[in-house]
């Protein structure tokens, strides 16, 4: 409605301020003070009341990740130390066990060696009887032989 009267007024533009324009100024200053008290203060304190929660929890938050990755790394250290710690306690119970075979097949080894020994020279000895005796036996039919084919008896060499 202002532009249509505006438009009416044809070629009557004022170009020298008349005293609304102080009342304009006044008016506007008026509004800027009451809204400020009215509408901006305690959306602005609404906003920083928000604004303080919401680093608050962003801090927190951020204290709690942190606190959760130490946490983590911790873990992840332990865990490795463990892992490390049974590895080694697998290659000791693996040498020890390498150990104790090796005693085992070398206690076998020896054992072996004395059974084969005592044998053989059991084997020796009973070879030595066996040729005694064999010696003894063919000096016998020997003379059996001798007598019965001289038919007469033979006698023994050193008698």
């Amino acid at each position: 409605m202002g532009l249509i009267l505006l438009g009416l007024a044809g070629n009557s533009i004022q170009l020298v301020p008349d005293g609304t324009l102080i009342l304009h100024a006044a008016i506007i200053i008026i509004m800027v003070v009451v809204l400020n008290r009215t509408l901006f203060r305690p959306i602005n304190r609404i906003l920083e009341e928000r604004d303080r929660r919401t680093r608050g929890v962003l801090s927190e938050a951020e204290r709690m990740l942190v606190s959760i990755d130490q946490s983590l790394r911790q873990y992840e250290q332990t865990l490795r130390g463990a892992r490390a710690e049974g590895y080694q306690l697998l290659e000791r119970q693996r040498a020890e066990a390498v150990r104790e075979r090796e005693r085992q097949i070398a206690s076998a080894r020896e054992l072996l060696s004395q059974q084969t020994s005592t044998e053989k020279q059991q084997i020796r000895s009973q070879a030595e009887v066996v040729r005694t005796t064999l010696s003894k036996e063919a000096r016998k039919i020997a003379l059996i032989i001798a007598s019965r084919i001289l038919g007469r008896s033979v006698a023994r060499e050193g008698e």
